[in-house]
């Protein structure tokens, strides 16, 4: 319960060290209208996002503040130092804030407040210290919209890097369903030209229905061609070349390669022979080889259009569109599509390693953010390591967490430069090469926007990001 009592005097006030500087008319002001407020041990003296209109300072006893993680209360630090202060401390900044408590404290023992109403503190701030008002306020401001800006930048150079990568990604499907489908238009009018001249009159109906049921069963058999050895591809060429060309066959080097890849061999040519006889014999084999090699040239430009396709629902899935911000998510589908992007960013003698625990649960999340955060790390971990390493992608489970770690076989972090990691705007890269927001922009994901935690482990030749995510449903803040 709160009970009011005497004001403290100016020379009381002057005993606390946040007023010890203050002149004799100041302290007078203060002391008019401050008053004592006392707390029981163990009672709130203010909540956190309750509106800040007070501005509270400890004249006797000890306070704990906390923050809210999840709906439990974090201790965030404990005291019982004469003078120190909290509750409405951005007053000052007026509407350009919201104004509310940005903690909770909490009175440890039988405690005593000088207390200030939040328009007063602000007032005198504002009057007495002016100039360092106006560079307590940009700082603020100015640090505040230089990391919207600056994470706008970030975000842009990490898409226009997977970009590029993405491109890259598209562009060699995209070329060989180019190359295939103008090969494609002349094997069908090759096609056509070898079928008039086998229908010119000299096979009769019997002997061209059974060459178009031979047609039939070349396909089937593209279809169904087994995989050969480079040496076993060679051999079957070398066979299927003397065979042509013991029958008469001419270009025998340029047919052999497409006929042996659609699975046709010597046996099965014979029974062409012996449909259309010797005299149309290279006609016959060239229409079919011509069949063959459309099958096998729309089969390339099938692989083609779903690599595409599989790389567009890839990047479809790293930019969450068309989704809810906030649900139940699979992690792993997560990596992966950030994988994707990234596969044309990993070096040649960078080995990817994805080591998935398939048993986790799906868990809620900001699914677009958190690939954010597998971007961020991803690209600091092949930064780390150059030209040549080994990025293990793993997940895993501890209690009610979900595990996804990030580790490469880099240097590892300095000691020195460790502790920093987080900071805002802090880099190891050059100039131009890192705005030092991709770990703050991380942390500040996992930890209050998910209510997780990020964790980092280094030595040399192994560092390792882990990012915990609660399991089950929180409040989405």
């Amino acid at each position: 319960m709160t009970t009011e009592s005497d004001r403290l005097t100016p020379a009381q006030l002057r005993t606390l060290f946040l007023f010890e500087s203050l002149d004799e008319g100041q302290l007078e002001w203060l002391a008019e209208r401050g008053r004592i407020e006392q707390r029981a041990g163990g009672t709130l003296v203010y909540a956190e996002g309750e509106p800040g209109t007070c501005f509270f300072v400890l004249v006797r006893g000890a306070v704990v503040l906390s923050r809210q993680v999840r709906g439990d209360d974090v201790e965030v630090s404990r005291t019982d130092q004469r003078g120190v202060y909290g509750g409405a401390v951005q007053a000052y900044l007026g509407d350009q804030v919201d104004q509310i408590y940005r903690n909770s404290m909490r009175a440890v023992v039988d405690s005593d407040f000088f207390v200030l109403p939040a328009e007063d503190f602000a007032y005198a701030l504002r009057s007495w210290f002016p100039m360092p008002m106006h560079l307590l306020e940009g700082l603020f401001l100015g640090l505040r919209n230089s990391q919207v800006i600056v994470g706008e930048r970030e975000r842009l150079l990490a898409l226009g890097s997977l970009s590029a990568g993405l491109t890259h990604e598209l562009n060699n499907p995209a070329a060989a369903a180019v190359r295939a489908t103008s090969v494609l238009r002349d094997r069908v009018a090759g096609m056509r030209h070898k079928l008039a001249m086998i229908a010119d009159g000299r096979l009769d109906g019997r002997a061209l229905h059974g060459l178009v049921a031979l047609q039939e069963e070349a396909v089937a058999r593209v279809a169904t061609a087994p995989k050969l050895t480079p040496m076993a591809t060679a051999d079957a060429e070398d066979t299927l070349t003397d065979w042509l060309e013991d029958h008469g066959v001419g270009g025998a080097w340029d047919l052999a390669p497409i006929l042996v890849g659609g699975g046709l061999d010597a046996a099965w040519l014979a029974q062409v022979k012996a449909a259309v006889g010797a005299a149309d014999l290279e006609a016959a084999v060239r229409w079919l080889t011509y069949t063959v090699d459309t099958e096998l040239l729309m089969r390339e430009i099938g692989d083609a259009v779903t690599r595409i396709s599989g790389l567009v629902d890839a990047a479809k899935q790293y930019s969450q569109l068309d989704r809810a911000p906030h649900r139940v998510v699979d992690v792993h589908d997560l990596l992966d599509a950030t994988l994707v992007m990234f596969k044309g960013k990993i070096p040649a003698e960078v080995k990817l390693v994805r080591e998935y625990d398939r048993d986790l649960p799906p868990v809620p999340a900001y699914a677009a953010e958190l690939n954010q955060v597998w971007t961020n790390l991803i690209d600091n971990a092949l930064g780390a390591m150059g030209e040549k390493g080994v990025l293990t992608v793993r997940t895993g489970r501890i209690g009610d967490q979900l595990t996804v770690e990030v580790t490469d076989t880099g240097p590892g972090i300095p000691p020195e430069v460790r502790p920093r990691i987080f900071e805002p705007f802090f880099t190891t890269k050059p100039v131009g090469a890192g705005t030092g927001l991709g770990l703050d922009i991380s942390y500040r994901i996992v930890v209050h926007k998910h209510h997780g935690d990020i964790r980092v482990e280094t030595e040399p030749g192994r560092t390792t990001f882990r990012v915990l995510l609660p399991i089950t449903e929180g409040a989405p803040d």
